[in-house]
């Protein structure tokens, strides 16, 4: 199957709603609009497409087929800071909404189906907006729209707005900037006055949105605000939210997506063992056991990244003039071939039915806590802290590992650095159970913040160790090919030095963790 091909747009605009008697002010007074270069009238039909439950629209994100104008097609609009992003379509089939958009916010809407609850129809005038030069700097538009909801309890309605939209010549731009802040007490002076709903579709949705059913994650639960458990089911929906948030920026393989989405799989599932008697069931089980599978998929790319990132530090960074071209180009090409597959296998995760069950279950427990029956118990701080209190003799223990086996010749320099990294794994727990008592009122910020330190010192090592497994890898299949190996027998050596550097004040740092939880207090 052809793929679509999808345009993307930053839309950096204001909206203002305004009665149909006013007119139209002279806009060359605008900052950076010396001229209007031409004025169009268009009559535009829009048909918008949400689940049952809104999904999207809660989410603030739109996604609509739309007739008329220049820009016929699918229009799928996200939020992106001040600004929003928007993906269009070409309008091929109207009655088929494009993969390519539904990609977008596949994590959202999963397989609850897309219907259309909303049309817009709108007679627009379009005066374009430009520089002494003849540049596009901007669009004002004058909509006098005609909405139905197509909830149930919908009515119609009819609003005129107008909208100051930045060109791509002036978008992203101090100058643009200045001219959207000025646009709005400009043209609130004219009349115009700031709009109470943030699109067209909540205007047309009105008060029929309140008929529409509520989705899980969205439901409050019974449970007493201030005990324990509240706080434990908070911080899961916080790490639910994230994971939502870097889902399709992994898919559009943005920065540090991957890590990020894998470190809200982790602590969401760090947060369900830790606080386990607190919540309770089978479904915890579950749940933690398809969050760790989540969580290797994206370990994959996820270490085939950092490694990348230092293999082109360890290459950059060379002055010994002993690293050959061959190697050279197979350390800088190989770890990203590698990536890019672990990518794929991702989106494919992301895409199975596996993964958007999960996604459904987690928002089914938000719904539904299974909160364990102990009475009084859970309406105590004393919960948390015993739970926290677990955690932190978790990490002792395998500290005390460390500090008998890490020096211990007999065994291999993989089991040794092994307990540092159970270290590591018990401070990232300890960590996210600090956050969550923290949450519920207990004095754990220095408690999180010294855990956090010690995460990052073994995280620095952790990667080091990562790093040279890779490079024992191609200097084995650089062996095979026959190659000189000298230079990954270099860059090994570098990141031993590196991995040893990192552990430099790790008794201190324990040592911090161990003063910062004496002064946590139930």
């Amino acid at each position: 199957m052809t793929k679509k091909k999808i345009a993307s747009f930053l839309e950096v605009e204001v909206k203002l709603s305004v009665d149909e008697s006013t007119g139209i002010p002279d806009l060359t007074q605008l900052p950076g609009v010396e001229k209007i270069l031409g004025t169009t009238e268009h009559k535009l039909s829009a048909i918008y497409y949400d689940t049952e439950d809104l999904r999207l629209t809660r989410e603030k994100i739109t996604l609509r087929r739309r007739t008329g104008g220049d820009d016929d097609g699918w229009h799928l609009k996200l939020p992106a800071g001040s600004a929003r992003r928007e993906l269009r379509a070409e309008l091929d089939d109207p009655s088929t909404i494009p993969d390519e958009l539904v990609s977008h916010v596949r994590a959202i809407v999963r397989h609850h189906s897309l219907q259309p609850v909303a049309q817009v129809d709108n007679r627009r005038v379009v005066i374009e907006l430009g520089s002494s030069a003849g540049e596009q700097v901007a669009e004002f538009c004058d909509d006098h729209v005609t909405a139905w909801s197509l909830l149930p309890g919908g009515e119609r309605t009819n609003w005129r707005e107008w909208e100051v939209e930045l060109s791509d010549f002036t978008s992203g731009t101090e100058a643009g900037a200045d001219l959207i802040n000025q646009a709005t007490s400009f043209l609130i002076s004219a009349g115009a006055r700031k709009s109470s709903s943030p699109s067209k579709l909540s205007s047309a949705l009105g008060e029929s949105i309140k008929t529409a059913p509520v989705p899980n994650h969205l439901q409050l639960s019974s449970l007493d605000p201030d005990s324990p458990a509240a706080s434990v089911v908070e911080s899961l929906r916080a790490q639910r939210d994230k994971i939502i948030h870097w889902e399709p920026r992994v898919r559009a393989d943005e920065w540090d997506s991957v890590h990020q989405l894998r470190v809200s799989t982790r602590e969401m599932r760090s947060l369900l063992e830790t606080f386990e008697g607190i919540l309770e069931g089978d479904q915890l089980h579950h749940l933690e056991a398809e969050l760790k599978q989540a969580a290797a998929v994206l370990g994959e790319a996820r270490d085939a990244e950092v490694v990348e990132e230092r293999f082109i530090d360890l290459l950059d960074s060379d002055d010994s003039g002993l690293i050959d071209s061959t190697a050279a180009q197979h350390i800088r090409g190989d770890m990203r071939a590698e990536y890019e597959a672990a990518h794929e296998r991702i989106i494919a995760m992301l895409d199975a039915d596996r993964f958007l069950q999960l996604l459904e279950d987690i928002d089914a427990l938000l719904a539904q806590p299974p909160v364990v029956s102990a009475g009084e118990v859970l309406e105590s701080k004393e919960t948390l802290h015993d739970h926290l209190k677990g955690a932190y003799k978790k990490l002792r223990r395998r500290h005390k590992k460390v500090q008998e086996f890490y020096h211990d010749a007999t065994l291999t320099l993989h089991q040794r650095e092994e307990y540092v990294h159970d270290v590591r794994k018990a401070a990232k727990k300890l960590r996210y159970a600090s956050a969550a008592a923290e949450d519920a009122g207990l004095r754990t910020k220095r408690l999180t913040k010294a855990c956090k330190a010690l995460q990052s010192q073994l995280g620095d090592f952790q990667d080091a160790v990562t790093s040279r497994d890779r490079i024992e890898r191609l200097a084995a299949a650089a062996r095979e090919r026959g190659e000189d190996t000298f230079a990954y027998g270099i860059l090994y050596q570098r990141e031993l030095a590196r991995g040893q550097k990192a552990l430099a004040g790790y008794e201190e740092t324990v040592a911090e963790i161990k003063k910062a939880f004496s002064k946590v207090k139930a």
